[in-house]
């Protein structure tokens, strides 16, 4: 029945400005558990997780991934912190078409924060040693529509606007390949 409500867990990262001390652990042990196979190398390009960095002002932020966003927004506030101007756009948590950060650095496809799926926790908030990053859960009340798609349907959609399908189709295909050839070298050690 549409309009009806239902509760749903919403799983957030709290950041705290006062207490990150800009040592980019959470960067690094995000770039790790995303590389294939997990943990294999680092590069914080891949990380799902980056500190903007103002360090002469002792300054630090850290920002996660969230959903890709077809269109540039048309908001383009600026915030003053301890005197220091700041375009809104470095704060934005989209991948987006005017700035290259979430986006993976081979493919150019935008990344967003999976909560480290499969662990009990985001392994940047487990990383944290200062307690910048937390790890919070909430019951949330949303109404259900029969006809929205889903995240990943809405997800795949932006893709093949802005690449193409035949791009989209191709790279998911060059990963199966890579994730198989994984699988018999895992495998052939075995």
């Amino acid at each position: 029945m549409p309009g009806e409500k239902k509760t749903k867990t919403v799983k957030t990262i709290k950041v705290d400005v006062d207490k990150c001390n800009g040592c980019r652990a959470c960067e690094m042990i995000c770039s790790a558990f995303h590389a294939a196979p997990k943990y294999s190398g680092n590069n914080p390009e891949r990380s799902r997780i980056r500190v903007i960095r103002e360090p002469l002002r002792d300054l630090y932020v850290p920002v996660y991934a969230g959903d890709y966003t077809a269109a540039e927004c048309a908001g383009r506030d600026k915030y003053t912190i301890d005197g220091k101007e700041y375009d809104e756009c470095a704060f934005c948590r989209a991948s987006c078409p005017s700035r290259d950060i979430f986006k993976e650095p081979d493919s150019g496809l935008p990344l967003k924060c999976d909560m480290c799926e499969g662990e009990e926790e985001p392994l940047c908030v487990k990383w944290c040693l200062v307690d910048a990053l937390t790890y919070v859960e909430r019951e949330e009340e949303v109404e259900e529509e029969e006809d929205d798609l889903g995240e990943m349907e809405m997800g795949l959609e932006a893709l093949a606007n802005k690449y193409g399908l035949n791009k989209i189709m191709d790279t998911v295909a060059r990963m199966s390949v890579s994730s198989k050839g994984l699988d018999v070298k895992a495998k052939e050690e075995d």
